[in-house]
């Protein structure tokens, strides 16, 4: 594969948040009186607005607004055990190394992705696309279509690398080339992807010619 840029999601694809994410949700499913698998298997990959939203049809825009902010703090002040996943520091180090534009497009809000991101110790991107910057979350391709503008570079020269169904969905509905990692097995659209991995680290970057960056795996 070749690319001129790369566009990450940040939860289960850079940094290991699902004890944090899962606690999070977990207790607001409690405190809601929903079932907790229910709002589990609903959530990955999506603003957490859209998931309030979805699990209060018919409540005011006030009290959406409310538990949005109750939530977002809880998420953003528990980062115990949110850790960078296997191959993600070297990797973003390795694209910094060989000058590669890459970004962080993530559905969370930005104390959210903030406090994860700084919790992974991962290298800080020029360019952070937060669910506060598009008007229509993944699925949609609004969040990577903005990642790639921001990048000056076309959707069709990026690569995603998603876990998420939702995120997976996103970039190929942009135009993207899509690299999926612990992606789940039934995730609608894997057969249309470029790369399924179970590690990042998996990945080796070179350089190429015309600013392009040649992506391979590692033998290991």
């Amino acid at each position: 594969m070749k690319c001129k840029g790369f566009l990450f999601d940040l939860d289960g694809t850079l940094v290991d948040s699902l004890p944090a994410v899962e606690r999070a949700w977990s207790n607001w499913a409690k405190s809601r009186g929903l079932d907790q698998d229910e709002v589990l298997g609903f959530i990955h990959g999506k603003q957490a607005i859209t998931s309030i939203r979805h699990f209060m049809p018919g409540e005011s825009e006030e009290a959406i607004q409310k538990q949005f902010l109750l939530l977002e703090k809880t998420e953003a002040e528990d980062t115990v055990g949110i850790s960078a996943l296997p191959g993600a520091v070297e990797l973003l180090h390795r694209l910094n190394e060989l000058s590669v534009p890459w970004a962080i497009v993530t559905s969370g809000s930005v104390p959210v992705a903030h406090a994860r991101h700084a919790a992974g110790e991962l290298a800080r991107p020029e360019i952070f696309i937060t669910a506060e910057q598009v008007a229509r979350g993944k699925p949609n391709p609004d969040p990577y279509l903005l990642g790639a503008e921001k990048l000056g570079l076309k959707p069709e020269e990026c690569v995603v690398v998603e876990d998420a169904p939702a995120g997976i969905l996103s970039g190929l509905a942009a135009g993207c080339k899509v690299i999926a990692v612990n992606a789940p097995d039934d995730a609608p659209g894997l057969d249309k992807v470029d790369l399924v991995l179970q590690s990042l680290a998996a990945l080796q970057i070179e350089a190429g010619q015309d600013n392009e960056f040649i992506i391979s795996l590692t033998n290991g």
